[in-house]
């Protein structure tokens, strides 16, 4: 799944940060036998760039100190999961680390369930994880919260019998009202003080599948008058009848996120629970719990790191699904998409995501990150690799009337001037070419160095030419351009000094290639599109289609490349449309923030 075969992948320098600097501290002293992270996602949506900022947290923490990062899905909501979402995850997170930091993935045995050891009245639960070097077989899997679904049952249990739970028969709506606000105290519930052995029975029938959705749940007893909301009796389980993509049927009672995940982390050996910051309010919570239980092993702990904002973008799982739904694009992986399949299908490198991760670094500060420096980090990771390869967009036919039909001059042209390895290639000019019309005007404006009617202009690699006359159609359109080559203007001419002011890009009409190219640009027209209405700040361009003729070296390229299109942008063949009979190329990114220029965008 590397980027670039045979190519080391290389990573950016490790970073220093306020939670790297705290595991270094517990590194130094020796306080774990290993550095354990996770990367949880709920298989509810597509992963988006906001979750490559935790994914390269996380594994960066754990590939910086010898340890592991564990994959695993929190799949507690069946009526939101789907398999196809984790399949999503799988992929984005495997490209994303391949050769970075994939010997830092921790997988399970396909089917193995962890050991157990009753520790004051409830199970302790262990899970063996083993540490593959590349992508998991047919016998490793990544971890799902459903995998202890078993146990934490077990773990609700203990606490009724510890008097720490009940279950409460308020409906929704009245535990909301009961539960108060930040200014004012929450009302205990009537079954706050229920008996344990009646707790425990209907925690039973519960999962016996005895009772309708939202009849009762299983709460936390901890302080109702609690200035930090969560710990007013937060609810542990709920009732859902509906399968599950894992477990199936076996379950009408799933635990809420804040008790999963404390104790999956546990059962996992996490050593640094890394979260974003609207979860720092749960930590208390997540300590609780962990607390309460009694556990015999070392207690993972939580840090809470400023998640991504970024402009142009929206990023919610629900306002992306409805984009999707709504056919506003063309799925979670629309090139315009911030998803991370979106954005590798666009053609955007994983190093250039790690490296953007990189440059944006962890604090504790919510804040609006610009999406110029996004598109910085990519441009700058394809200008280091990418191949130059000549395209024209809009084809305008120009024939050159002193080099005969049939025959042709061949012209070398550089491969790439940021990596002198990569060589040169052969560039055939011959009787008829294409330009691209916006390089030829009849009447110009001042300072317009392309060419025009008796002007002159250089073929990039090629030669000076000078237009002689211009073809026209009935309706007056510009059909044909009729050219003299001046070949001693030839790199190898006599005549190599001559100077003209434009140089452009050009395409033997003979040997070309064509191709959809789809001009891809930001999806938002406001830096803020977040607002409510987000629908409004749709960009009406941000895709247009066009038939392009390219150089004959782009057919038949690997959906790994890269490719300058010289003066045009970077492009990549879109993996999913692309026929070798039909290639289909995506615009990456332009050359230069043409966005930064354009205050009415």
């Amino acid at each position: 799944m590397s980027e670039e075969k045979d190519t080391p992948v290389t990573a950016p320098a490790a970073p220093s940060d306020f939670i790297r600097d705290i595991v270094a501290g517990h590194v130094a002293e020796k306080r774990y036998a290993g550095i354990v992270t996770r990367f949880p996602p709920e298989p509810n949506g597509y992963l988006h760039i906001g979750h490559a900022k935790s994914i390269c947290l996380n594994f960066g923490i754990a590939r910086e100190n010898g340890g592991q990062c564990h994959l695993r899905m929190d799949d507690t909501n069946p009526t939101k999961e789907d398999v196809e979402y984790v399949e999503s995850i799988m992929e984005d997170v495997h490209w994303l680390i391949d050769g970075w930091a994939d010997h830092c993935l921790g997988f399970k045995p396909r089917g193995k369930l962890p050991t157990s050891q009753v520790v004051n009245g409830s199970e302790d639960f262990i899970q063996e994880a083993v540490n593959p070097l590349k992508s998991p077989g047919a016998d490793l899997e990544p971890f799902f919260a459903s995998d202890y679904f078993d146990q934490i049952y077990a773990y609700a249990v203990a606490l009724i019998k510890k008097g720490k739970a009940y279950v409460c028969d308020l409906s929704p709506e009245d535990t909301d009202k009961y539960r108060g606000s930040p200014d004012k105290p929450g009302v205990e519930s009537p079954f706050r003080n229920r008996s344990i052995e009646e707790s425990l029975a209907l925690f039973e029938r519960m999962r016996a599948g005895e009772f309708p959705n939202g009849a009762r749940v299983l709460r936390a007893k901890i302080d109702m008058s609690a200035p930090n909301v969560w710990l007013r009796d937060p609810v542990l389980y709920r009732i859902r009848h509906s399968d599950h993509h894992q477990t199936g049927n076996k379950w009408c009672i799933y635990p809420m996120y804040d008790f999963a995940h404390c104790l999956s982390d546990y059962i996992e050996g996490i050593t640094h629970s890394i979260c974003t910051l609207e979860f720092e309010v749960h930590r208390p919570l997540y300590d609780w719990i962990l607390t309460e239980l009694g556990l015999p092993r070392a207690l993972p702990h939580q840090y809470e790191f400023a998640r991504l904002s970024l402009g142009y973008t929206v990023m919610s799982k629900r306002k992306l699904l409805q984009l999707v739904q709504e056919k506003l694009v063309s799925g979670w992986d629309d090139p315009r998409m911030p998803t991370i399949s979106g954005l590798r299908r666009r053609g955007v490198p994983a190093s250039a995501l790690r490296q953007f991760a990189a440059n944006i670094g962890v604090t504790k500060f919510n804040s609006l990150t610009d999406v110029a420096v996004l598109e910085h980090a990519i441009r700058e990771d394809l200008n280091r690799k990418s191949l130059r390869r000549f395209a024209v967009l809009r084809p305008l036919k120009l024939v050159l009337t002193n080099i005969p039909a049939g025959t042709s001059v061949p012209c070398e042209a550089v491969n790439n001037p940021e990596d002198p390895a990569a060589g040169t290639r052969t560039l055939d000019l011959t009787h008829e070419v294409y330009i691209d019309q916006e390089d030829f005007m009849e009447v110009p404006p001042p300072k317009y160095f392309r060419l025009r009617p008796g002007g002159e202009v250089r073929l990039k690699y090629a030669c000076i030419i000078k237009c002689d006359s211009v073809v026209k159609d009935a309706s007056g359109n510009v059909t044909e351009l009729h050219c003299t080559a001046d070949l001693e203007t030839r790199a190898s001419g006599s005549n190599t000094t001559k100077k003209v002011k434009g140089t452009i890009q050009w395409v033997s009409a003979d040997k070309a290639v064509e191709a959809e190219v789809r001009l891809y640009d930001r999806l938002f027209n406001v830096a803020e599109p977040d607002d409510g209405d987000y629908k409004r700040h749709l960009n009406p361009n941000s895709l247009e289609i066009v038939r392009a003729k390219l150089e004959p070296s782009l057919a038949g390229v690997g959906k790994e490349e890269r490719f300058q299109f010289e003066r045009l942008g970077y492009f990549a063949l879109d993996p999913k449309d692309s026929t070798p009979e039909a290639p289909v190329f995506n615009r990456t990114i332009t050359l230069k923030d043409t966005w930064a220029k354009a205050p009415g965008k």
